[in-house]
């Protein structure tokens, strides 16, 4: 490429004799000075251009962009200049490899910095990608700048005729190794992408778990996901088991809403009319109880010595359910006090056969 370039200015050159240090000389400045007119005037139209549209990611990106350029111009310059001297192959190797290091370094800062840019754009529109969330945002971030990082020492190591053969070799095997070692933590890192990915819960949800913990979700990381139970307990659980368990969400749904129920006994003989107009009441004088869907009486079953009956109710969210199944059963045992309806309860009759002598 700079051999091209190069015959092209080839006829320009002759203008200043066959003196290479003049010819050099003409080159750096000439270098220097396009960079100074793509920085100073270039650069300024597209920001210009750029500030009328509505988005800040064109502005970004001509922001970082304008650095690189600026520098690759004057190393193109100075590669030219040193391949006019012509002075010596083994000189010659060390400057092209050498300009060529800063050129690799500086738009390997600029793809670093782009990349950053980009996936935090996509984190913040979830159209886009469903995996990449705010909480998946630093591993996504992490991946790419060990990929660039990676990728611009192989090919610095390869501008500098460095054999990577061996390198990548001892590399696979330590990536297999260190697989193997800590299995269990890239099965949680992986089950967490997915769990983020998929969304089955959010943070606020209140889930139940397979294993019978009930609580709020307060994180969920990489590694493991927390949530914090209704005595206050933070309970830790690896996303490897989250992933492969069964999970019943009490805030997922179209709504947060939950139901309650309230299983209720009477006698036998008792008004049934009267039963389920009295728990129909109770529910809807409480503020706390849902008008939509509207609270329901069921009568359930003849039970073995009791009428069965449930109160179906809904409320605002699943955390209000503890204080709402105990505010509506002491207001349902007042009330059938007051209105003299048996709840029945076990009762056993002692007969005696014969009194002992």
């Amino acid at each position: 490429m700079l051999g091209d370039l190069l015959n092209t200015l080839r006829p320009y050159l002759g203008y200043f004799g066959d003196r290479v240090w003049i010819q050099s000389l003409v080159i750096v400045i000439a270098s220097l000075l396009i960079a100074w007119i793509f920085n100073h005037f270039v650069i300024s139209t597209l920001k210009n251009l750029a500030s009328k549209t509505r988005i800040n990611f064109d502005n970004q990106l001509i922001e970082l962009l304008h650095g690189p350029i600026y520098t690759s111009v004057i190393l193109i310059g100075l590669a030219l200049a040193a391949n006019i001297l012509k002075l010596g192959d083994a000189f010659e190797f060390v400057v092209f490899a050498g300009l060529q290091t800063i050129a690799y370094f500086v738009w390997t800062i600029f793809l670093l910095r782009v990349t950053k840019i980009v996936l935090r754009h996509i984190a913040q529109d979830q159209r886009h990608i469903g995996i990449l969330h705010p909480q998946t945002l630093p591993l996504f971030e992490n991946i790419a700048n060990i990929t660039i990082f990676v990728l611009a020492i192989y090919i610095i190591f390869t501008a500098w005729n460095i054999d990577m053969t061996a390198w990548l070799a001892s590399a696979g095997i330590v990536g297999i190794a260190i697989g193997f070692a800590a299995k269990d933590t890239l099965a949680n890192l992986f089950s967490g992408v997915f769990i983020l990915a998929d969304a089955p819960y959010k943070i606020g949800d209140f889930v139940v778990l397979d294993s019978g913990e009930r609580g709020e979700i307060t994180h969920i990381g990489i590694r493991s996901t927390r949530m914090l139970t209704r005595d206050d307990i933070e309970v830790t659980v690896p996303n490897s088991i989250m992933g492969n368990t069964k999970i019943r969400n009490e805030s997922g749904g179209p709504a947060q809403k939950h139901r309650i129920r309230i299983a209720v006994g009477v006698a036998y003989g008792s008004d049934i009319d009267k039963v389920r107009e009295i728990l129909m009441n109770i529910a809807l004088a409480d503020e706390d109880v849902c008008d939509d869907p509207e609270p329901r009486v069921r009568f359930r079953a003849f039970g073995a010595s009791s009428l069965d009956f449930e109160l179906l109710t809904w409320i605002d969210q699943p955390v209000l359910r503890g204080r709402m199944i105990d505010n509506l059963n002491c207001k349902v045992y007042k009330r059938f006090i007051e209105e003299q309806i048996e709840i029945p309860y076990s009762k056993h009759d002692l007969y005696i056969k014969e009194m002992p002598r």
